[in-house]
Order: C-alpha cells, then structure tokens, then sequence
C-alpha cells in the first residue's frame, strides 16, 4: 500500500458553481485536453518562452502553436508579456501548475493502488 503525502489543504467541498462559471469550468477543462495544447501549456510551465521557442520545443507548426496560445490566454491559463519585440508566454498564476499536476499525479497512480481501491 502506497502513503499519500498531502502537501496542500483538500477543499472539502466542491463550490456551488452557477451555470455560466459550470460553462466555464468545462471550457477550461476542455481546452486542457487536447494533447497539442496540453503539450504547449506543459512547455510554458516547465519554461516561458515566445512562440517560435515554445514552436520549437514541442514540435508544432508555428502558427498552430499561435492558435493554441490565444486560447489559453483567453481562458485566462497563460498570460503573453511583451519583452522586447517578442511576447512571453507563462502560467497566469500557481494554480494553473497545481491543476496540471493534480491531474497527472492522477493519471501517474500506480496501477495495484487502482486495484485495491475497486474491491
């Protein structure tokens, strides 16, 4: 049996959302699982870096990438800074990190904990 290590408080309840922030909630969830933007966001979050760097790192076509970023910016995951003639792209904040790896420690759980937990 594997020991949890909880490092932050568990909300013990999830907020009552009204329909337009449950609209919201989705549309960012969503945006998070497709894999290309998955892939840019992880990028941004491991380091911030403008377009054609952030191109180049995972391996998308720039204006692909381009796309990706509005998206992430508008659904208020990213935020562009200007530095220079180039924009940077990083986390808004440490939530955005904290998501991320909530749901991949999820996915990372050894398979006999998933196991044990279904009998």
């Amino acid at each position: 049996m594997r020991t949890h290590v909880v490092t932050k408080e568990i909300p013990r309840e999830v907020p009552a959302l009204a329909p337009e922030q449950l609209a919201e909630v989705s549309e960012i969830l969503r945006l998070m699982g497709e894999p290309s933007r998955l892939r840019i966001l992880l990028a941004c979050l491991e380091k911030p870096g403008a377009v054609g760097e952030l191109a180049a790192r995972v391996g998308i076509p720039r204006s692909l990438v381009s796309h990706h970023l509005r998206l992430l910016r508008a659904s208020r995951l990213l935020q562009a800074e200007k530095s220079g003639k180039q924009v940077i792209y990083s986390p808004l904040d440490d939530r955005v990190r904290c998501i991320v790896v909530d749901v991949a420690s999820h996915v990372l759980e050894m398979p006999e904990d998933r196991e044990a937990a279904d009998e």
